[in-house]
């Protein structure tokens, strides 16, 4: 019932958000008319109303109310974009048949500020659910079944990364495994049944989907009869792909003959999206140094009134396919910080190749809030300028973390470091050494400049509300 009243809002806001946009543009356009008389005032309302009509019906069309992508991910704001799109390309087309000055002024200037008026909106009602969540409301009850190994993960990959959306309120095991709960780090989760009884265990917790994890001894027929019963209560069925680290855009569903096969395409590290990455890391990053100059000549006088020793700390990482390049930052460290790491060593609180110290001792004091809300970080725009960083990108490691790697580690250095990624906007020192490998070696494989947009947004968010930076 929840998911009917939400989208019955976001039908209400979006269409008061479109008659708003036609209206205003419409109002301004006959203001600006050299002829205001009844005919333009009629002509202006008629294509108004088109819009408006048009444009609503073209977002239930492509479903961009679509229950399955409200509160979470880019998906909800991709189909806002494209059914806008597609909307004013029929528009267009239309009043390029017919002709008129007044149309195609109303496309050009209608567009781009409802287009962002209707992102506005849904980003606001995004954060409005995401904080009614914190509370426990308006959370999708779900049943995760599975072998024991593969519903641990899928439960702590829930519990972690989907801003609370699910709720899991019981497992279903498959085996002879008799245990009364799973516990999935600091919480315990009942078990709820065996898979003879999900059903039973749907109607007994309530819950709105089944979430199977990984593959089923039990094989692919038992998939087929679970779907069926599910039917009779209304409750989605959802299979989690065991191909973990592969993105949606890679995986392609091509049916043959009734036979569904999923095909993984190869991951690209050339070709025309990398040149236009290169262009954005150019444009943004020579944009950013010149708005940010003041702040950094603001920093500089700090950081040596602070403590004795050169503003700007250069340390060696490793680039592109294990090339070597100078890194900069500004120093949040004493000068002899590298002298002093030997001592430290025994005290290492990170995981792997990684060394971290949660109180580290030879940070400045101008070094921690420098390092708390990432400034120190800002002179890496200057290597992205150059060519030897990404804007987005793994994290660059240093020459000795890169002598450690082992295995499929060494696919993190297929593309360009960042000065952010997500590592950065998943919890950045708070993750441990395998943790922040898989999320490299994701970030490598499905990489969209979508998502290098995405996660941006999301760094000055977490820049302006730190977590896991020491």
């Amino acid at each position: 019932m929840w998911r009917q009243r939400y989208q019955l809002m976001l039908l209400l806001t979006d269409t008061a958000v479109i008659v708003g946009a036609a209206a205003g543009t419409g109002t301004w356009l006959y203001t600006v008319a050299p002829h205001r008389d009844a005919a333009a005032a009629g002509i202006h309302t008629g294509i108004a109303f088109l819009v408006v009509v048009v444009w609503t019906l073209m977002g239930a069309l492509m479903h961009t109310r679509d229950p399955r992508l409200i509160g979470v991910g880019a998906g909800e704001y991709k189909r806002v974009t494209n059914a806008s799109a597609a909307t004013f390309g029929a528009l267009a087309l239309g009043y390029v048949l017919i002709g008129g000055s007044p149309a195609r002024e109303f496309v050009l200037l209608t567009w781009p500020v409802g287009l962002a008026a209707l992102l506005a909106s849904r980003w606001l009602w995004r954060n409005w659910l995401v904080y009614q969540r914190r509370f426990g409301h308006f959370l999708s009850n779900v049943v995760v079944v599975g072998q024991r190994s593969d519903v641990s993960y899928v439960v702590s990959q829930l519990m972690k990364k989907s801003g609370a959306a699910y709720d899991v309120v019981g497992v279903v095991l498959e085996g002879k495994t008799k245990i009364p709960s799973l516990q999935v780090g600091s919480q315990a989760v009942p078990v709820v049944g065996n898979l003879d009884t999900v059903r039973d265990a749907v109607k007994h917790t309530g819950a709105d989907a089944v979430i199977v994890a990984g593959q089923l001894r039990r094989g692919s027929g038992y998939l087929r009869e679970l779907g069926w019963d599910l039917e009779r209560t209304s409750t989605e069925l959802v299979v989690a792909s065991s191909l973990t680290n592969v993105a949606g855009p890679r995986i392609k569903l091509r049916p043959v003959e009734g036979l569904p096969l999923m095909h993984v395409e190869m991951p690209s590290f050339t070709g025309g999206r990398h040149v236009i990455k290169r262009c954005m890391d150019v444009v943004v990053s020579a944009v950013a140094l010149l708005i940010l100059a003041p702040l950094l000549a603001a920093l500089a006088v700090l950081i040596k009134r602070d403590s004795a020793g050169p503003v700007i700390f250069s340390q060696e990482r490793t680039g592109k396919n294990g090339s070597t390049f100078r890194m900069y930052k500004l120093r949040s460290m004493v000068t002899s910080a590298e002298e002093e790491l030997e001592r430290l060593r025994d005290l290492n609180q990170a995981s792997g190749p990684l060394f971290k110290l949660y109180d580290d001792p030879r940070v400045t004091r101008v070094g921690k809030w420098l390092r708390k809300y990432s400034l120190d970080e800002l002179p890496q725009l200057y290597n992205v300028l150059r060519g030897d960083m990404s804007l987005v990108g793994p994290r660059p490691p240093l020459p000795t973390e890169v002598s450690q790697y082992v295995g499929h580690t060494h696919r993190r250095l297929f593309t360009k470091p960042g000065c952010t990624g997500l590592w950065q906007v998943n919890g950045r020192s708070d993750l441990d050494w395998d943790e922040s490998v898989r999320l490299d070696l994701y970030y490598v494989e499905n990489w969209s400049v979508t998502g290098d947009l995405i996660i941006m947004w999301r760094t000055l968010k977490v820049m302006l509300n730190p977590k896991g930076s020491y």
